[in-house]
């Protein structure tokens, strides 16, 4: 038996299923365990009873009860074998590395977790630098479509200190966007309450699809802008978060009038321009926060890449712009 357990849930797990959560990260504990300790409220969610089927948000802490070894599930399969070809490829994407952290320049349309037909994906290549507790743990995530930086652990302890940083709003990012038109004012702050909610698509189906929008009963996003150059119908801004809500980014520059290009699912056609790549200019750029091994604060910055440094060539925009954000405050 092992002891109760008090576990962080990470960004990059905010949004789960709590079964799903289990999966993941206690693969060992059956499905029909789980549900008989959350039946006892042996498993609880910052201290409350949920069911199995409750979404699990980051920063929030899961009670873990002393696992019985009964209740456990067969091994886990073996992790697939990658070619020397996909190690090559993942490895080609490291900008640093040392003992507790691993930093990546991920690709655009790569996505970072596996799902619903997504077969190939950076958790799925992690296995390249390590197997088994040796192998780097997702910390944040990036939309499949958005390009840049992407921080992973190595180590459980490194993982759980990333965490804390994430929840504590201790990591600054900063992300450039190609966007339609020209944002009024030129800099500022975007404050929109955002939340997901379901709507009818305009398909033939007439299907319900979930979409994050901005509703004054949402959760509060924050977002700091510049406007860093403009070219006729488009102009280069410059991006940073101080809340990590899903999709924050894209619906704030939706919901004040400049989509961000390639941005179909919240800009419509707004999001097209004539002679521009159709995909999604948005791309992770610089990223600073405390080393989770010795506290120091580490910054970091991606070389633009595909799509967007094609762009960036073709407007002529600065690819090393001198940006000065005003206080979180």
């Amino acid at each position: 038996m092992s002891q109760v357990q008090h576990v962080l849930v990470l960004e990059a797990d905010d949004g789960l299923r709590l079964d799903r959560w289990f999966r993941k990260n206690f693969p060992q504990v059956r499905h029909g365990a789980l549900e008989k300790y959350l039946r006892k409220g042996q498993v609880r969610v910052d201290g409350g009873r949920v069911k199995a089927s409750h979404r699990v948000a980051s920063g929030q802490t899961v009670r873990i009860p002393p696992i019985d070894e009964t209740q456990m599930a067969p091994p886990a399969v073996k992790e697939k074998i990658l070619s020397d070809r996909d190690k090559d490829f993942v490895r080609g994407l490291v900008l640093y590395e040392d003992d507790g952290l691993l930093v990546l320049n991920k690709p655009f349309g790569l996505a970072v977790q596996g799902g619903t037909n997504t077969k190939r994906h950076i958790d799925g290549l992690l296995g390249a630098f390590g197997r088994g507790d040796a192998r780097p743990r997702l910390v944040h995530r990036l939309d499949r479509d958005t390009g840049g930086l992407l921080v992973l652990a190595k180590s459980r302890k490194s993982a759980k200190a990333l965490g804390e940083f994430f929840q504590r709003h201790q990591v600054d990012k900063t992300y450039w966007a190609l966007v339609a038109g020209v944002p009024v004012p030129r800099e500022g702050r975007i404050d929109l309450p955002i939340a997901k909610r379901k709507t009818i698509s305009n398909n033939k189906a007439d299907r319900e699809i979930e979409k994050v929008q901005a509703v004054m009963d949402g959760k509060k996003a924050l977002t700091d802008f510049q406007t860093v150059e403009e070219a006729g119908s488009v102009s280069f801004v410059a991006l940073r978060p101080l809340t990590g809500r899903t999709h924050q980014l894209r619906v704030h520059c939706a919901a004040v009038g400049v989509p961000i290009i390639g941005d179909k699912k919240y800009g419509g056609e707004r999001a097209r321009i004539e002679g521009v790549s159709p995909k999604m200019h948005l791309f992770c750029a610089e990223m600073s926060f405390p080393h989770p091994q010795t506290r120091k604060k580490i910054s970091f910055v991606a070389p633009l890449t595909g799509h967007m440094l094609e762009s960036w060539k073709f407007f002529n925009f600065p690819r090393k712009p001198k940006l000065e954000w005003p206080d979180h405050g």
